[in-house]
């Protein structure tokens, strides 16, 4: 089971191509102007059991992507493990949104190897806090400049952080 805010099916705001978004719920950040407040509260939103979310990703025929974003994906990293699983037995790529920076999620991991195993199925990490006063509706794919895409295969290879260029998504 994953508790969870819901999903949205063909997103193109979540990441390149058209995507799948879980939006999980509970969130230890509460970033000030958080776009999803709604999904702070780690007893809102809803249960659903990993056949309901395959059902609705099975259902999005035009998606090219899974998103997980939230909420903080890191609070349930168990429950998005599964799906990431999945994700990587369908083919889909798979970007996580993050209050976290990577920087805490490699410390984290080291005491649970779920979130490790989590980043190795991501190919892309936007991590960070959503910070209000550095907003930035240019960038692509988040919104404050604190926040970094990451290529995380190549950050795992290298031991450091392979930030991904934005003129790769045409801005």
């Amino acid at each position: 089971m994953i508790r969870l805010a819901g999903i949205t099916t063909e997103s193109v705001v979540d990441g390149p191509g058209l995507r799948t978004v879980i939006w999980t719920q509970g969130c230890p950040h509460r970033c000030p102007g958080c776009h999803n407040p709604d999904t702070h509260d780690p007893e809102g939103g809803e249960l659903w059991t990993f056949e309901q979310v395959f059902a609705e990703l099975e259902g999005d025929k035009l998606a090219t992507g899974i998103t997980l974003s939230g909420g903080e994906p890191f609070f349930q990293p168990e429950a998005c493990l599964v799906i990431a699983r999945w994700a990587r037995e369908k083919g889909k790529n798979l970007w996580v949104f993050t209050g976290y920076t990577w920087e805490q999620l490699m410390r984290m991991s080291e005491s649970n190897p779920v979130i490790g195993e989590l980043l190795q199925l991501t190919d892309v990490l936007v991590d960070g806090p959503y910070l209000k006063e550095q907003r930035a509706l240019w960038l692509p794919f988040r919104g404050s400049t604190n926040q970094r895409l990451i290529d995380v295969p190549a950050s795992l290879a290298s031991g450091s952080v392979c930030i991904i260029d934005d003129n790769q998504f045409g801005v």
